[in-house]
């Protein structure tokens, strides 16, 4: 009922009508249906066109970091790609914020440290986003040396590093993987010697204040400062500041200290060196320990491994654990313990 009658016709024309009712819903169908693909195909190109403006975005703004909400990762010893838990290196560094960990005078030297131990061997299994982190938080380092005036010395040894190990890697490409073109890594390079200049070229100030110095504190309370100096290297340079203070820094007792602070007995023990006066020249021994073993680290802060689940944080940040008292779960990390775990 409500539809087309059918007047009667003459034998194989009775469905005339029926067939042009046919055609008008096969007609609505496929325009429909075109419709339909049409705004899939929009779809698809529009999914496209995002994803290639978010690979611009981190393209182009190659000075930005690519930061995470959360600034903790998991992580676990046992896990590989195919378990839950799998974490690289470079998504711990994308999501631990070192560049803001810099900024903060008691974890600079973990992150310097860190920045070295990745420029010695870990560069090449830094992803795309992990390498363009890596060097936007060692140019904010650089330039806050410029700014400082301050460690010096250690930032120059970290850009030598860094340096010597990209001349190899680059040497020997086809047999190592570095992620990238390889006239992104010479642009790299280049920006490396650059920083380099700058450094050499610092002309340390003199700062305007008039008030107290070091040199006007009792001796005393000088050789106390100077014990507190862990890098033997500084003692030198600050004996060159003043007469006075190179008198100090040529101390007996400062120099056995510091041998003390950094090796074992055993290991001083073994590179014994006695003076023309017949008394253990502590200075010479340490210079030649440091050649033949590793200096103690010391830091004000470090990366932080919850042993209950398995999070790694800064010391201070919350992460969501479990346990009852998660205080005592905590365990530091030295850098090189931070580079071991991701090691599978």
């Amino acid at each position: 009922g409500g539809g087309p009658e059918l007047e009667p016709r003459a034998p194989g024309q009775f469905c005339l009508p029926l067939h042009k009712s046919l055609l008008c819903v096969i007609h609505s169908f496929c325009k429909k249906e075109d419709h339909n693909k049409e705004n899939l195909f929009n779809s698809l190109n529009y999914d496209v066109a995002a994803k290639k403006r978010k690979k611009d975005l981190l393209n182009n703004k190659a000075k930005i970091q690519y930061f995470h909400q959360e600034k903790w990762i998991y992580v676990h010893k046992g896990s590989t790609k195919e378990r839950h838990g799998y974490c690289t290196l470079g998504e711990a560094f994308n999501r631990l914020d070192f560049s803001s960990a810099i900024l903060d005078s008691r974890r600079f030297n973990y992150v310097v440290r860190l920045l070295e131990l990745i420029a010695k061997s870990q560069l090449t299994s830094l992803s795309g986003i992990a390498q363009k982190n890596y060097m936007n938080i060692l140019e904010k380092v650089v330039q806050k040396v410029l700014e400082d005036q301050q460690n010096i010395r250690l930032i120059r040894e970290l850009l030598q590093t860094l340096y010597t190990s990209l001349c190899t890697l680059v040497q020997r490409v086809g047999k190592s993987v570095l992620v990238g073109n390889i006239n992104m890594w010479v642009h790299r390079m280049e920006t490396i010697l650059h920083w380099q200049q700058q450094l050499n070229n610092i002309q340390i100030t003199r700062p305007a204040f008039k008030g107290t110095t070091l040199t006007d504190l009792p001796l005393c309370l000088q050789l106390n400062i100077m014990q507190r100096l862990s890098d033997g290297r500084d003692l030198v340079s600050l004996g060159q500041v003043a007469p006075d203070l190179q008198v100090l820094s040529e101390d007996r007792l400062l120099w056995k200290k510091l041998c003390q602070y950094h090796f074992t007995d055993r290991q001083i023990r073994k590179r014994l060196i006695l003076s023309d006066k017949g008394q253990l020249d502590w200075k010479k021994m340490y210079f030649k320990l440091i050649r033949c073993y590793p200096r103690k680290e010391q830091y004000g802060d470090t990366l932080q491994l919850c042993r209950h689940c398995h999070i790694l944080s800064w010391k201070g940040t919350d992460h969501p654990c479990t346990a009852n008292n998660p205080e005592t779960c905590s365990t530091s990390l030295s850098p090189q313990d931070f580079i071991n775990l991701f090691r599978f």
